[in-house]
């Protein structure tokens, strides 16, 4: 059986579970802890540190979101996660890099950003994981650590999550577009794009403070409707005031 390697709660790991949703394809879930996946994938996946990482039947690997979705179109072609081709396959692929490369990334920023104003959320992200639980005392032990670290990784300074959340209105600004013109949010099979951003967005609901950013938007309404549930959440007032 194919093996999906995840981080519990990371939104891209989210956006691939939903594409093998969709083409009804079979998979076992290996789980791993923060930050431990880093170590363990470049052992594992000869130097790749990122999650989601697949190993086929027979050995074969990708790495990385939007990788695992083109492998994922050649081994169950329908629904198709893009479209045959034209303005249409060439506009999905830009969005989809888009929600990859900028939203993608922002996202993770403004989370470890807020969970280092707000530690003990963290447990909340690991609900429904198949890991053991770590007590709270001794998540309020490691938490820090584990912050910094990821921070440190991903560049989610004060001054970048500041930056990211005075731009992020302006992103949903262009989600909402697309959305209007059909790129996404579209009523047939979601394509590579809407799993992509729709993840992204998602993570970005659980953020209290972030969430009235969303609120009434189409972007809001495409991450709800693709990704129900998800796991976590930061309670509101967590930002300072200086973040705004």
């Amino acid at each position: 059986m194919h093996k999906l390697y995840v981080v519990h709660s990371s939104h891209p790991c989210a956006a691939v579970k939903k594409a093998l949703e969709l083409k009804a394809i079979a998979y076992k879930t290996v789980e791993m802890l923060i930050p431990t996946q880093m170590v363990i994938q470049r052992v594992r996946f000869r130097g790749v540190p990122t999650v989601p990482a697949m190993r086929l039947d027979g050995g074969e690997e990708v790495s990385g979101s939007r990788a695992i979705m083109r492998r994922l179109d050649e081994l169950v072609p329908d629904p198709p996660l893009l479209p045959g081709g034209g303005a249409e396959r060439a506009a999905v692929l830009t969005a989809e890099q888009w929600g990859e490369r900028t939203l993608q990334p922002l996202a993770r920023r403004v989370a470890w950003g807020v969970f280092k104003h707000c530690p003990i959320a963290i447990a909340s992200y690991q609900e429904a994981s198949q890991l053991p639980h770590l007590p709270r005392p001794i998540l309020r032990l490691v938490a820090p650590g584990i912050i910094a670290i990821e921070q440190a990784v991903h560049g989610a300074s004060t001054a970048q999550t500041r930056t990211d959340l005075r731009a992020l209105p302006g992103h949903l600004d262009r989600i909402d577009a697309w959305i209007a013109a059909g790129l996404l949010g579209g009523a047939g099979v979601p394509n590579a794009a809407d799993l992509q951003i729709g993840s992204s967005l998602r993570l970005l609901l659980t953020i209290g403070d972030v969430r009235p950013l969303l609120a009434g938007r189409p972007a809001e309404g495409l991450a709800t409707a693709l990704f129900a549930d998800y796991p976590g959440y930061v309670p509101a007032g967590s930002f300072p005031a200086d973040l705004d």
